[in-house]
């Protein structure tokens, strides 16, 4: 069994509705969420002419392999209605694997951590919420640490 931190992300149509929609299509293709963050409404980060993002982070426990897993999410988000445009371009649903168990894969379609989690501080909040103590197996801190110096200074509060 292993266990999965996923970032959720939403800010077209019912992002609330979304982030649903796919916690429901990760329990029946992934496996079972143990725990969820409280929802975090954020501004956009990178593009910022377009509506403020709905953000949570769950942990999920699965038997997938973390390729597989990724696979997987990629298709729950295709199957919502995500369409790959433009970097940072506003979304139906976004699926990002934060971390797989203590891995550390780079590879040309995965990288795990995820490579950018110590500069958002839309994914460290609700990170934080739930695993503080958690350490990032290659930057080797706490996600609490990270969270205290994190640059980012974008407004995240519980939706």
């Amino acid at each position: 069994m292993h266990t999965t931190y996923l970032l959720l992300g939403s800010n077209m149509g019912d992002s609330k509705r979304q982030l649903q929609k796919a916690i429901a299509a990760i329990r029946k293709n992934i496996g079972r969420v143990v725990r969820r963050s409280a929802l975090y409404q954020t501004a956009a980060w990178g593009k910022t002419d377009q509506p403020d993002f709905l953000n949570q982070v769950i942990v999920v426990h699965t038997n997938l392999d973390a390729h597989q897993t990724m696979r997987n999410l990629l298709a729950i988000e295709k199957t919502m209605g995500r369409v790959r445009t433009t970097p940072n371009a506003p979304r139906t649903i976004d699926i990002d694997i934060l971390f797989f168990d203590k891995e550390i894969i780079t590879g040309k379609d995965l990288t795990i951590p995820h490579p950018r989690i110590a500069e958002r501080r839309f994914v460290l909040t609700p990170l934080n919420e739930l695993a503080p103590n958690f350490k990032h197996p290659a930057l080797n801190r706490s996600i609490h640490d990270l969270f205290i110096h994190c640059p980012d200074t974008l407004n995240v509060k519980k939706f």
